[in-house]
């Protein structure tokens, strides 16, 4: 699935050219995926511009939301919104590396609380 944020570049009708799906979607609001969650979800400069109308943590509870536990969040963006990133997914127990100070890679762990 592609999806393309609105207030960015249209590239959905590449996309569909290629044969391949996807949808507009303003990562701000939660995002429909029932009943399925991902393996993989890949963001290119997106927070940038999401920061100046929500919350990165809303954002980032939408991530934890729609990947699946032991699965892959890549992150491309600034350092700036990097050093911003990390620490609320190690928050929510992703393991991350930083990769050419261009990439954020994040695994989602399956974490219980200890008893």
């Amino acid at each position: 699935m592609n999806v393309v944020p609105i207030g960015q570049s249209d590239t959905l009708p590449v996309i569909f050219s290629r044969g391949l799906i996807g949808v507009y979607h303003d990562w701000c609001e939660s995002f429909n995926t029932y009943p399925r969650t991902y393996d993989v979800l890949h963001m290119s400069d997106l927070l940038g511009s999401l920061t100046k109308r929500c919350d990165i943590l809303e954002v980032a509870a939408e991530i934890d939301r729609i990947l699946r536990p032991g699965r892959w969040l890549v992150l491309k963006d600034t350092m700036d919104m990097i050093k911003k990133m990390r620490p609320v997914l190690r928050s929510l127990h992703y393991e991350t590396v930083i990769v050419k100070r261009q990439f954020l890679v994040g695994k989602k762990t399956f974490w219980r609380p200890r008893r």
